[in-house]
C-alpha cells in the first residue's frame, strides 16, 4: 500500500522531465545551430573589417552577429551593382576568366546552376512526394518528385504514354544527401503530403508522420474536392395515402 504513492510520484516526475525535455531540446538545438552559424560567418568576415569600423575595438566584449550583418549588406550591394550594365559587364568578364580554368570552371558552373535553380526557380523545384519500390519489390522508399522536363534521358528511354520522371530519394536523417533516379511515371505512387511533411518524416526516421486527411468520395469512387453542401431540395413525390392525423374528422 505504501509503494503506490511513491510510484505515482516518480511517474509524475518522469512525465514532467520528458515534457520539459520536449520543450527545451528543440529550442536549445535551434539556438546552438543559429549561434554556430553566426560565429562561423563572423570568423570569416570580421578579420577583413577595418578596426576603426569594428565595434569590438571600442567595446570590452565582442559583438556577435556584426560580421553577419556586414555580409548581408555586402551581398545586397553586390546584387544591386550587378543589376546594372556595368555590373553585368564585370560579372561577365569574371565568368569568362573562370571559364578558361580547367578545374575551376566545372565547379563554378555546377554551383552557379544549382543556386540559380534553388533561388530563382522555386516553382520548378520538387513539386510532390511519392513512393517507389526500392531497393526491392515490396519495399517502398519515399522520394521527392521533380518537375517533368524533356532531357536527353527522356529521348533515349521514354516509353509511349509513360515517360521517365526524375525523382530524388533522400537519406535518413539527412535529407540533403540521397540518390537521383529516373523512374517511370506509372511506377510512382503520388502522396498528398507536402514537401515539408515529407522532409519531417525523413529527418525523424518515420517518428513524425503528417496527419492523414480522409477524402470523401462519391458513389462512383471519385474524390470530392469542392466545398461540401447539402443536396439540392427537389420536388417531393406525391403521397398516395394521407396519415391518420391528416384525415378529416367524420
Amino acid at each position: 500500500m505504501s509503494d503506490a504513492p511513491k510510484t505515482s510520484g516518480m511517474t509524475r516526475l518522469r512525465n514532467y522531465f520528458l515534457t520539459g525535455f520536449v520543450v527545451c531540446a528543440p529550442l536549445a538545438i535551434t539556438a546552438y545551430i543559429a549561434w554556430s552559424f553566426i560565429g562561423w560567418v563572423d570568423s570569416w568576415v570580421k578579420p577583413y573589417i577595418p578596426l576603426r569600423y569594428s565595434p569590438d575595438t571600442y567595446l570590452p566584449f565582442p559583438v556577435p552577429g556584426f560580421g553577419l550583418i556586414v555580409a548581408l549588406i555586402l551581398i545586397t550591394l553586390i546584387g544591386f551593382l550587378t543589376a546594372n550594365i556595368v555590373g553585368r559587364a564585370i560579372v561577365g568578364f569574371g565568368e569568362r576568366l573562370l571559364g578558361r580554368m580547367p578545374l575551376v570552371r566545372g565547379i563554378y558552373g555546377s554551383l552557379k546552376q544549382i543556386f540559380e535553380t534553388v533561388l530563382s526557380n522555386k516553382g520548378d523545384m520538387f513539386r510532390q512526394v511519392g513512393l517507389v519500390e526500392y531497393p526491392r519489390k515490396g519495399v517502398w522508399s519515399l522520394v521527392f518528385v521533380a518537375s517533368e522536363k524533356e532531357t536527353e534521358i527522356n529521348q533515349k528511354l521514354d516509353q509511349e504514354g509513360d515517360p521517365l520522371i526524375a525523382v530524388f530519394m533522400p537519406c535518413t536523417p539527412n535529407p540533403t544527401t540521397g540518390f537521383l533516379m529516373y523512374v517511370l511515371r506509372s511506377d510512382i505512387v503520388l502522396l498528398d503530403m507536402t514537401i515539408e511533411d515529407g522532409a519531417k518524416l525523413i529527418v525523424s526516421a518515420g517518428l513524425v508522420a503528417p496527419e492523414v486527411k480522409t477524402k470523401l468520395v462519391t458513389l462512383n469512387g471519385e474524390p470530392i474536392n469542392g466545398a461540401l453542401a447539402n443536396p439540392p431540395l427537389g420536388p417531393h413525390p406525391a403521397r398516395r395515402s394521407r396519415t391518420a392525423s391528416s384525415r378529416p374528422n367524420k
